[in-house]
């Protein structure tokens, strides 16, 4: 591999997006020994992550292929291991993400990688902008995440999360249905 290449990948904001990807086995840890507040802070820690590396590829110019790839590959492992693990009873106490919401936010994210594969196979399309309904979910679901987190370790149910879940929900089922308006016209641009 040429050294040049290396320099390309291994940017400043290339490093902070494998930093989220290291973090989610800490977060993990954090979880398992039911440590709350330190799980709360890895995860905000993490989730800092993704600002910080997108300011950072701006601001220096640093924007790279290999980037554009990490960083949401960095961002679903996080959301995806975050979401399955706050889903578990015994491991998140007294808050439990209701596994409808999971496998509804996993559900749209399988969907929509099924999507990008088949616009990629039949239209050799290699960029994916997201949308603002896809935008709106994923900050929903870290502000999901964040809350029941926090309250996690204050030991506090907040009656409010329901509806969060519920928000969280639609917005996700909304985005999944936006991009399947969006895929299709990309993809048969001439069908009505």
């Amino acid at each position: 591999m040429p050294t040049q290449h290396k320099k390309r990948m291994f940017t400043v904001p290339n490093l902070i997006s494998i930093t989220r990807i290291l973090l989610i086995p800490v977060f993990f840890l954090m979880m398992f020994n039911q440590r709350a507040f330190e799980a709360f802070l890895v995860f905000l820690l993490a989730i800092s992550t993704d600002v910080l590396d997108g300011f950072t590829a701006r601001l220096w110019h640093q924007k790279t292929k290999f980037g554009a790839y990490l960083d949401p590959i960095a961002d679903k492992l996080l959301m995806t291991c975050s979401i399955i693990i706050l889903s578990i009873p015994s491991l998140s106490i007294p808050n439990t993400i209701p596994l409808w919401l999971t496998a509804t936010v996993i559900g749209r994210d399988l969907y929509i990688v099924t999507g990008v594969f088949i616009a990629y196979k039949l239209r050799g399309q290699t960029t994916f902008n997201a949308s603002f309904l896809g935008k709106a979910s994923t900050v929903c679901q870290m502000g999901v995440l964040l809350s029941v987190l926090y309250f996690n370790f204050i030991q506090s149910c907040p009656p409010f999360l329901e509806w969060f879940y519920i928000l969280t929900f639609i917005l996700a089922i909304l985005s999944g249905a936006h991009y399947t308006y969006i895929r299709y016209r990309m993809v048969f641009p001439k069908i009505k």
